[in-house]
């Protein structure tokens, strides 16, 4: 056994293979004390139940908090106002819940005198930059602990057989080895056949949403209610965060809606195959940016698409706590708040469109829109906007086409573009 480096270190456990494994390891090659903090982000998890397991695995305390409502309130809410979704797919469940999961892991760290914190992510994934980046920004004091950057089990199978031989029960098998990160705002799925790309992930890794050819005939219509952004009310019935979004996943995953498989490119440099499942947060981003779309002028839903972008890369780059979110999310906040209204959308197998939008702070001036009856439009004005727009375009035309002799390349400009 190797000199121990921490006395006490309190480890981010989730139950699954690698935080089942990571206990007896730290244990055997650091000698310290081991707390198992787990915070409930919705995963579905028997809270008792992930307790007394690490208890039983080695720790000598357990930590367990319902974080779903601060998930909802703090991170979640925040990510749905500026519209983050990573690479125009992935609506950052497990990204967005690193970040409050390492700060719990901080503060729990100080509360119990620990001089380290220590973590289960991979060497090559994203989630080590989230946790020891918010770590840093939080706790700089802190110690870092990495076992799967260390440790000489280097695949899943010999994890497998590293708990078998300790009688540590784990939540997957040699047969279906994949990895599930669940929590209220989606499932993350990976590794097995989806490491191959060409490959069609399994019908059983799925945990969220039915498969779109089984689902229910016919559809279903809901209005989903905003107020300054956020979703409060399902068919004219208030629900608190946590409640809409339960209500949504169901719903949706019922009708196979909120399948992702992608492949993205990730913080360390490297592409990975991800397959995620979204479904309240496929409906809750498509009727907030609808939403937008009628109370956000022209210029600002443009300049918040660019916001959004940097929102999600700040997101899914692990640095929630940096300066540029606050002061980004001071931006997000104010676009917000005209942002209410109601979005009509119809669900069926596979698919969800939006049927209706409206607001008491709607842009859409159906007197200047319409071609019918009541069209308030000045078409008198239209010859001298166009004439405007383009002179600067008129005037570059007229030079070329003036010294096209004296700089012959300027001839191909035009038909190269």
């Amino acid at each position: 056994m190797s000199k121990p480096t921490f006395k006490k270190i309190v480890c981010a456990y989730s139950g699954g293979l690698d935080t089942s494994v990571m206990v007896p390891w730290l244990r055997e090659n650091h000698g310290a004390e081991i707390i198992c903090y787990t915070g409930d982000l919705g995963q579905g998890e028997d809270l008792s139940g992930i307790k007394q397991k690490a208890l039983n695995t080695g720790a000598i305390h357990s930590v367990v908090d319902d974080l779903q409502a601060r998930f909802v309130s703090e991170f979640i809410w925040p990510a749905v106002k500026a519209g983050a979704v990573y690479e125009g797919q992935y609506p950052l469940h497990t990204a967005l819940g690193r970040p409050l999961l390492a700060q719990r892991l901080v503060e729990v760290a100080l509360e119990h005198g620990a001089d380290a914190i220590a973590h289960g992510c991979t060497g090559k994934g994203n989630d080590q930059v989230r946790f020891e980046v918010t770590s840093k920004a939080l706790a700089p004091e802190l110690g870092i602990v990495a076992p799967l950057r260390e440790w000489e089990l280097l695949t899943r199978e010999a994890e497998v057989d590293y708990a078998v031989e300790r009688g540590i029960p784990i939540p997957i098998t040699r047969e279906k080895p994949y990895s599930i990160d669940k929590n209220l705002w989606g499932c993350a799925i990976e590794c097995g056949e989806m490491e191959n790309l060409w490959a069609e992930p399994p019908a059983d890794a799925w945990q969220m949403t039915k498969d779109p050819s089984h689902a229910p005939k016919g559809s279903v219509e809901l209005v989903m209610s905003f107020e300054q952004g956020i979703p409060v009310a399902i068919d004219g019935r208030a629900m608190d965060g946590v409640t809409l979004i339960t209500y949504l996943n169901d719903l949706a995953g019922t009708f196979g809606v909120g399948r992702i498989d992608m492949v993205e490119n990730r913080v360390v440099g490297l592409k990975s195959r991800e397959v995620y499942e979204a479904p309240a947060a496929t409906l809750i981003h498509m009727a907030h940016t609808e939403l937008e779309r009628i109370t956000l002028d022209r210029a600002t839903f443009n300049y918040k698409r660019k916001v959004s972008q940097d929102f999600a890369n700040i997101i899914y780059d692990g640095v929630w706590f940096g300066p540029l979110r606050d002061a980004l999310q001071a931006f997000i906040d104010h676009t917000q708040l005209p942002v209410t209204g109601d979005v009509r959308i119809r669900v069926s197998a596979g698919l969800a469109r939006i049927t209706g939008r409206r607001s008491p702070y709607s842009l859409y001036d159906e007197g200047l829109a319409t071609y019918s009856h009541g069209d308030t439009f000045d078409r008198a004005a239209a010859k001298g906007f166009i004439d405007l727009y383009a002179l600067s375009y008129q005037t570059v035309a007229q030079v070329r086409r003036n010294t096209e002799a004296a700089i012959p390349e300027l001839q191909n400009i035009g038909e190269e573009s």
